[in-house]
């Protein structure tokens, strides 16, 4: 189960490009704990607002954290990088309004697009705000393994678009030997060869071999738009990567993004899951493990087992609701489910008998989901 809210003040919001910044916030000594994260993880926001009719309206966003792991009494700044969305509400609200000094609900960290620093070499391709979480995973490595080497492969429209191009250029300026740069952009033609143009596939599986020996990669990274992602998860097949060594989080922010404004996932399958039961005419029941304790509810026709239990369970945890950030993460106990999506859920977990509750609805007279396990 994901931790809790806290509000937490902001600091610094740090233009990055014309449509993205970076927003730092100050955790309190006493929280410091609670914030300690693993690199590549991420922070849940929450916004309260009114709609026309005065009711408030509660809007979460998941983001993921920039900066390097912290030392064990955890982090005193907590650092996300923001790029606006087209009609996304909280991102416009982070460019247009977020100033230093206004307070913001922000969840503990949680996510599993994580590194483990050990010896070897690592590589990631990450497409636009997919840098975000890698700058994090490159920092912590190259900082705490000095045998460890990196490749990174990043696509950008242009120079001008791309994120934390500074920071990155300071990590290469102080890891010249552990740290391989490779700088593709779509818009800009400025270079020949495999690193020009967009990434696709078969550019990848050409181009992969040429920087690094694929074989001796202990693990790669792909986070960015969902097509960057799905064609280089392609071409790592095709070149016999194994798949526990791959690890993915896409970053809904092309044309057609599922609910929410620039959130992040990583990638599964949807469909059926559970014992093979069917659904009683007279509805289902939900019953939920969550923060130790257990409840029982009577859903509704057509809703999701996460919004039964958020009608008695206001603390259950959830971001997108689109089957994106893995929030809402649960054991599926007994019975059977349907999930409408799921880019959150690895292979896997799914194996393990996890389901998004967003996303799930209950195809059996009795759903029993765990959200602590």
């Amino acid at each position: 189960m994901a931790g809790g809210f806290h509000p937490l003040r902001v600091t610094e919001v740090q233009p990055l490009t014309e449509d993205a910044v970076a927003v730092t916030f100050a955790v309190p000594p006493e929280l410091r704990p609670a914030y300690r994260y693993t690199a590549g993880q991420h922070l849940i926001l929450r916004r309260v607002t009114s709609d026309q009719d005065g009711t408030p309206q509660e809007i979460r966003r998941t983001y993921s954290i920039c900066a390097p792991a912290p030392g064990p009494d955890g982090p005193a700044t907590l650092r996300v990088g923001i790029r606006r969305v087209q009609g996304g509400e909280f991102s416009t609200f982070a460019h247009k309004e977020l100033a230093p000094g206004d307070l913001l609900d922000v969840m503990t960290p949680t996510g599993r697009f994580t590194l483990v620093p050990r010896p070897g070499r690592y590589a990631a391709v990450v497409g636009g705000s997919g840098i975000t979480p890698v700058l994090s995973l490159v920092s912590t490595l190259l900082a705490e393994e000095p045998d460890a080497e990196f490749c990174l492969v990043r696509s950008d429209r242009t120079v001008a678009s791309a994120m934390f191009l500074d920071e990155v250029a300071e990590l290469k300026d102080r890891h010249p030997r552990r740290l391989h740069l490779v700088q593709v952009l779509t818009r800009e033609e400025r270079q020949a060869g495999l690193e020009a143009g967009r990434l696709d596939e078969d550019r990848l599986t050409a181009l992969l071999p040429a920087l690094l020996p694929v074989g001796e990669v202990a693990g790669w990274f792909l986070c960015g738009p969902h097509r960057l992602i799905e064609q280089s998860a392609g071409a790592l097949r095709r070149l016999g990567v194994d798949r526990s060594r791959v690890h993915q989080e896409i970053f809904h922010v092309d044309s057609e993004p599922p609910p929410g404004d620039g959130t992040l996932a990583d990638r599964g399958t949807a469909g059926a899951f559970g014992a093979d039961d069917d659904a009683g005419a007279g509805g289902h029941t939900v019953t939920a493990v969550l923060g130790g304790r257990s409840g029982s509810w009577v859903g509704q026709p057509g809703e999701t087992a996460l919004e039964t239990v958020l009608r008695h369970r206001p603390d259950a945890p959830y971001a997108c609701r689109g089957g994106v950030c893995g929030t809402c993460r649960a054991l599926l106990v007994s019975g059977t489910v349907r999930m409408d999506r799921n880019y959150a859920l690895e292979p896997d977990e799914l194996d393990a008998g996890h389901v998004l509750a967003c996303q799930s609805h209950p195809t059996s007279p009795v759903v029993e989901l765990d959200f602590d396990r």
